[in-house]
């Protein structure tokens, strides 16, 4: 072979594992050639990848994001596995790169990272109008993956699709279900027994149509999701708000609403509206009492449970570096309660050393082929930019009754005490999908260590959730879990319990001012004990540990003393734990069910006299014309959550019978007209019931009706089910000042209206007895305004208009009633 010096050139033919010194600009177009550089040998190969190699040639003088995006779509690879349960899934870079490439060509400026993770999944990169903030994008994402609770409707709704089998690999997760109350093994026993029925429904359903299923006791589908299946520059989404745990592997994983899911499972592209994208610069190095939890609870304090709406938050800088993966997985997280579409965070040697600890060496060995495509463009503008110096972040509390009041812990004291917060710290919980990492236990472990050494134990009721049962394995064995025994603490299932309201809590009565903190993502009213009463503050791992010691939320273990059993005073060390496990992961006890090689024989188990699960019937088609005189079903005062439209708590085992889980439409929100929950006067009797009464009343009277909210209506889970149950109660529009992004579209889905005030005051000048007209619909299109009539009971009437984001296909929903209804036409 001949040497030049701009040149070099092998021929090779080898089986290797591609190392991180392997830069993608070294790769360069050509005929029948790879270009590679540095290639060496990987010491520590977990699986071995084929790579073809005829004629390497090497520029020495290319390395510019536009030579990287055409030279690594020249590259030939064999297939390269996701994960390590399916034998169907494979990694995608060069199509990512070859699709982003096109969007280059056509936009000629520099991207964000998330930019190209989004442009790299276009459905038709040569034709998609692309405007940040404008433009709904056509995407095809990698993979889907369900919770329990929303898997069930969002499975019988595939099933009504009339498909084989699933086109996008898909998961569920058996997390939701799982009530706490007296332990974990216990809990988890009880849970299988009670939904027996739906968790039959489940693993009988994946094993029909090809989606893989974690049995309960697998841990929380984020945590599954991020040992198992996130990879980074990959796009995913999930039937939970708080999908976006993914980014910490760099991902966008966005949460959506079941019917989204069902149009990804069924190979249909899936639909969003080009987000903007907020950077968040990270300088500095967290130490000390400091924790990867406090940059969120920083970023929520500036930015407010709505700042974040239809933006990526995306994470960069020196202070990247100094994060662990499940760190960063935290931090986005817990972006869902900004309203951000999603977070993320540039691939590092952090997440490589994640991938490697959790067996997918070979996905980082890929990964690190493409690490240019795996960060922000140099240049790339940012919609709005935050700076954090962690050298001066101090630790934050956040709440009560809302996840974006933050407070410093040097503050916090004053805070309390001004604002007449119960003090008394009655229960303190670690663990859940936002913080139940390797790295978390270890920290709040060294803290209970600390003062059991001291002779201490929780003053508080203590509660331990491991995010899985990978996680709970490994702390046992390595000691963590016995230290929380020893302190007093209550191990629970590997599930999402009390974050959720799936908590059976007996230590206070109904109605009782109380505090609990957790190191949960959301706090609000009655979230996780269904008692309004209840102060619910949200911080991190190593807080939650102190404020258990205390028992007091006036407590700064960085800067007060605590008296050990003789009464001398000491202060706790700050908290040490490491990132990865030194003998790696303990897997636990077998939790996967793959699907069988012949599923021709699986029966989908759904009795027909179930109450808890219910074969759906599809929605009528609009009727063509406007609508008059419509009754206002509730105008919602204040925060109107997913909540406070559809319950979680006890409300989850309906999950799967439409009919029954009606029951709970907007019981939690509170009516403008009396300032009462779930009682509402029928326009027709003039009778007080409540609300799913009532619109079942007029529902059944062939009367449609609308609901009146205030801003970021539908905010929190992205429960599909608040979507679902006013059009299945006979619901034609919700009308709002704004609306939180995964219930707008959940709402679309089903064919119900979405629709904002174009003056927002007019909320206010509307009454309960009033009746409204929706003029325009015979000739709704996208961008054009809508009218709204409102008949008051007394006086005179008047008119405003309501603005919507529909688009050509969202407005053909609409018409056939539900995408479902579309789709299954479609498939006729």
């Amino acid at each position: 072979m001949q040497r030049h010096a701009a040149f070099e050139e092998y021929s090779i033919s080898i089986y290797l594992s591609i190392a991180s010194a392997l830069r993608s600009s070294a790769f360069v177009p050509c005929q029948n050639s790879l270009s590679l550089a540095n290639i060496h040998q990987s010491a520590n190969v977990s699986r071995l990848t084929k790579v073809s190699v005829c004629i390497v040639t090497i520029p020495s003088t290319i390395h510019t994001d536009h030579a990287q995006s055409r030279s690594l779509a020249t590259i030939v690879e064999d297939k390269v596995p996701q994960n390590n349960w399916e034998n169907f899934s494979f990694l995608n870079y060069k199509k990512n790169v070859e699709t982003l490439s096109i969007v280059r060509e056509r936009l000629k400026r520099p991207f964000t990272f998330a930019e190209k993770i989004l442009y790299g999944h276009l459905d038709n990169p040569h034709e998609q109008d692309i405007e940040r903030g404008v433009s709904y994008l056509k995407l095809r994402p990698d993979r889907v993956a369900c919770q329990d609770a929303t898997a069930q409707m969002a499975i019988l709704q595939f099933m009504s699709a009339g498909m084989p089998q699933v086109a996008t690999p898909t998961t569920v997760h058996c997390d939701h279900l799982i009530e706490a109350q007296i332990g974990g093994e216990k809990d988890l026993a009880r849970a299988i027994d009670i939904n027996n029925e739906v968790y039959n429904f489940l693993a009988t359903a994946c094993a029909k149509y090809n989606i893989g299923f974690w049995r309960p006791g697998s841990g929380i589908i984020h945590q599954i999701v991020l040992e198992n299946y996130a990879f980074p520059g990959s796009l995913m989404i999930g039937t939970d708000s708080h999908t976006p745990n993914a980014g910490g592997l760099g991902m966008l994983a966005i949460g959506v609403g079941g019917a989204d899911a069902v149009d990804v499972m069924a190979g249909l592209p899936w639909e969003l509206k080009a987000p903007k994208v907020i950077g968040v610069k990270l300088t500095g190095k967290l130490s000390g009492w400091t924790a990867p939890k406090d940059i969120i609870l920083k970023v929520a304090g500036i930015l407010t449970v709505k700042g974040g709406t239809g933006a990526i938050v995306e994470y960069f800088g020196e202070g990247v570096d100094s994060l662990s993966c499940t760190g960063m997985a935290t931090i986005c997280n817990m972006g869902a309660e900004i309203g951000a579409t999603t977070s993320t965070f540039p691939y590092n040697a952090r997440m490589a050393d994640y991938l490697n600890a959790t067996k997918r060496g070979f996905v980082a060995d890929n990964a690190n082929l493409f690490v240019d495509h795996l960060k922000a463009d140099e240049g790339a503008e940012y919609d709005q930019l935050i700076e954090i110096d962690l050298n001066t972040l101090e630790p934050h509390v956040n709440g009560p009754f809302t996840p974006d009041l933050a407070t410093p812990i040097s503050k916090m004291k004053e805070v309390a005490v001004e604002n007449g917060w119960p003090t008394d710290v009655k229960v303190a919980l670690i663990g859940s999908c936002t913080n139940s990492s390797y790295e978390d236990m270890s920290r709040a472990a060294s803290i209970a260590q600390d003062a059991l050494n001291h002779g201490m134990k929780a003053k508080s009721l203590f509660t331990v959730t491991p995010g899985s049962e990978q996680i709970r394995a490994t702390i046992a064995r390595d000691g963590q879990l016995k230290v929380f025994e020893e302190f007093g603490g209550l191990l629970l299932a590997n599930a999402c319990g009390p974050c959720i309201g799936q908590w059976d809590r007996r230590d206070v009565q109904k109605g009782e001012k109380n505090t609990i903190v957790s190191s949960y993502n959301r706090n609000f009213t009655g979230r996780n004990d269904s008692n309004p009463a209840t102060h619910a503050f949200v911080t991190s791992p190593d807080l939650v540990t102190a404020f258990a010691i205390a028992g007091d939320l006036r407590f700064n273990p960085l800067t007060d003393t605590l008296k050990d059993k003789d009464g001398n005073e000491f202060m706790l060390a700050e908290p040490t734990g490491a990132g990865l496990p030194l003998l790696g992961y303990d897997p636990g006890s077998d939790t996967y069910q793959a699907p069988p090689e012949d599923r021709s024989v699986v029966a989908v188990a759904v009795a027909p006299t179930s109450d808890r699960l219910q074969v759906l019937q599809p929605f009528k088609p609009w009727d063509g014309s406007d609508a008059y005189n419509l009754p206002i079903l509730i105008k919602s005062k204040g925060k109107t959550t997913t909540d406070h439209i559809s319950q979680a708590g006890p409300w989850l085992k309906y999950r799967g019978h439409l009919e029954n889980i009606s029951n709970n439409y907007m019981i939690g929100a509170i009516n403008a007209e009396n300032d009462k929950a779930n009682t509402v006067k029928n326009a027709f009797t003039g009778e007080y019931a409540g609300v799913p009464d009532t619109a079942r009343y007029y529902r059944d009277h062939d009367q449609k009706w609308v609901v009146i909210g205030g801003d970021n209506f539908g905010e929190g889970s992205s429960r599909e089910h608040a979507a679902l149950e006013p059009r299945f109660l006979g619901g034609f529009a919700i009308i709002a000042k704004s609306f939180a992004r995964i219930h707008e579209t959940n709402l679309k889905k089903q064919g119900m209206l979405p629709l904002t005030f174009a003056d927002p005051a007019a909320y206010d000048k509307i009454n309960t007895d009033d009746t409204v007209d929706i003029i325009g619909l015979t000739s709704f299109t996208p961008g054009k305004a809508l009218k709204l009539v409102v008949h008051p009971k007394n006086g005179e009437t008047w008119e405003t208009e309501l603005a919507n984001t529909y688009n050509n296909e969202q407005l053909e929903w609409f018409k056939a009633g539900s995408a479902l209804n579309k789709m299954s036409a479609a498939n006729k």
